[in-house]
């Protein structure tokens, strides 16, 4: 396992074989998708930090397994490439919660 860091933070651990992790990694389609989640009200990546990918330590991978195969979840992980999981460490705001507080 993996884990993709934004600058210095860990956010994400990829289930996935070295080269896959880094195939994902240089997906226009991934960047995309980490500029439009939202942690905590603000976006996951501003598109200028520098994604980096390291081993997961003992614990990332504990939390990994975990929370990716917890049913509450189920948002927090997806399928990215075939056989790849991948499982943020930070919260990820729910589209559901921002759509009330707009109608609001």
């Amino acid at each position: 396992m993996f884990t993709l860091l934004i600058g210095k933070k860990p956010v994400a651990v990829i289930d996935a074989p070295e080269s896959d992790a880094r195939e994902l990694l240089e997906q226009d389609e991934f960047h995309e998708d980490l500029g439009e989640l939202m942690s905590e009200g603000k976006p996951l990546w501003n598109g200028r930090e520098k994604l980096t990918l390291r081993p997961s330590t003992e614990e990332e991978v504990q939390e990994f397994e975990q929370g990716a195969f917890d049913d509450d979840d189920e948002e927090d992980d997806e399928e990215l490439l075939e056989g790849a999981t991948v499982y943020f460490l930070v919260p990820i705001d729910d589209d559901e919660d921002e759509d009330e507080e707009d109608a609001g």
